[in-house]
């Protein structure tokens, strides 16, 4: 089938993820999965929520946003006290599978807050999100290992994320906006390097799907989120 962009049915958008993006904020990366494009920084600090306190564990937490400008129509700004419901649902899901990588044993009594911040909009935001957010947690680790602060192996494995749909009956990975409001079904897949999956987000936007829809959907997912996790080796491979 032709897709808006001309890409086939198991083809990503172009990836590039940009380390060191902030200067105040060494961990930090642009993830840009065609045209979303999607800022993610990592802070450590030292204190852990009430209910960790003694425990000599740590905690690894997010938020994210979207810039008013990041749409078409102005989106209104999250304030505190109104932070809508889709943002707290992908808040928490990039806690999720951020901490489904980590040994919080390996941290100390410190919290890793992670914050992302979409600059521009045009589908799977929360996907790019969850892949850049791995990228910088690994840079703020790797600078906590250096001040010893940090020790052991403190990220499991890696994770990324993906989105994928039944696009007129055929099953399409990376969905950009215009196939994600066009798609009988919208699914968003989190998995981590060692093939085991995180999160599975799906639902029948138009007609229901079954078994055979959800294995061909799930093995897209698995083969679009291995050539994501080569991105971050690469770009983590890098000075």
């Amino acid at each position: 089938m032709a897709r808006p962009d001309g890409r086939r049915a198991a083809d990503l958008r172009p990836v590039r993820i940009v380390r060191h993006f902030l200067k105040n904020t060494p961990a930090s990366v642009l993830i840009e999965m065609g045209r979303t494009r999607v800022v993610c920084s990592a802070i450590a600090e030292d204190s852990v929520p009430p209910f960790l306190k003694g425990s000599k564990r740590g905690w690894v937490t997010a938020e994210y946003g979207m810039l008013p400008a990041s749409t078409p129509t102005r989106k209104e700004r999250d304030r505190m006290g109104r932070i809508d419901g889709r943002t707290q649902e992908i808040q928490r899901l990039i806690g999720r599978c951020l901490r489904a990588v980590t040994d919080m044993t390996k941290l100390g009594e410190r919290t890793i807050r992670i914050d992302c911040d979409v600059l521009d909009a045009d589908g799977g935001t929360r996907a790019a999100a969850i892949t850049g957010a791995y990228v910088a947690l690994a840079d703020a680790v790797a600078l906590l290992t250096r001040q010893g602060k940090a020790g052991g192996r403190v990220l499991r494995a890696a994770v990324a994320a993906v989105s994928v749909g039944m696009l007129g009956g055929k099953a399409v990975l990376d969905l950009s906006y215009v196939e994600d409001s066009a798609a009988d079904v919208d699914m968003n897949i989190a998995m981590t390097s060692s093939g085991r999956f995180v999160e599975i987000q799906g639902t029948a936007e138009a007609r229901p799907f079954d078994g055979g829809d959800l294995t061909v959907l799930l093995a897209l997912a698995g083969r679009g989120v291995k050539r994501l996790l080569r991105v971050q080796k690469e770009a983590l491979s890098k000075r």
